[in-house]
């Protein structure tokens, strides 16, 4: 066996069966519902329990966030929706039509990260429409990351599911 050989063998550039895929999917899911529109988690945990500088940045961080989420989808959100659009339009098709592997692994990474993208748009607007402060804006930021990790059960079940398909199709089993 050369050296090109194992080098292949190491760097298995199939997908699903490669720990580095998982690896990277479950670091996708655990930053969405850690980062809550650009917030991390335990800032919002540490604004209800200490308050006052704590609430502060809180309220700035996502003062902030919700701004500059609102200023890309105002500004280029078009665009973004062309772009989105092709890239999973093309996703797709390698993925299922010509039967790309790695299309289909980023497929199942990206489509429910860009529902999430969605998502996090409309409760910025929610947020600023109704200027939430306080109690109200971690209210409504838990719901965000409610929903972030109940899309995120669902794509790491729907992804596993695929995985173990495609796993038993190419193995001596299938």
């Amino acid at each position: 066996m050369d050296l090109s050989q194992t080098v292949l063998e190491l760097i298995d550039f199939r997908s699903f069966s490669n720990l580095w895929f998982w690896i990277a999917l479950a670091v996708f899911w655990s930053s969405a519902s850690h980062w809550v529109l650009g917030v991390p988690w335990d800032l919002v945990l540490r604004a209800k329990r200490k308050g006052g500088q704590a609430e502060d940045d809180f309220h700035d961080l996502v003062r902030v966030n919700t701004n500059r989420i609102l200023h890309i989808a105002n500004v280029s959100g078009l665009w973004l929706i062309a772009i989105v659009s092709f890239v999973m339009t093309g996703l797709i098709v390698l993925g299922w039509v010509y039967g790309v592997e790695f299309a289909q692994a980023v497929f199942l990474i990206l489509c429910p990260m860009s529902l999430v993208g969605m998502i996090s748009i409309r409760v910025s607007r929610k947020i600023q429409e109704e200027s939430l402060v306080g109690d109200a804006l971690r209210k409504r930021l838990s719901r965000h990351r409610f929903w972030v990790q109940f899309v995120g059960m669902i794509s790491i079940f729907i992804t596993s599911l695929w995985g173990m398909y495609q796993n038993l199709l190419v193995s001596p089993l299938g």
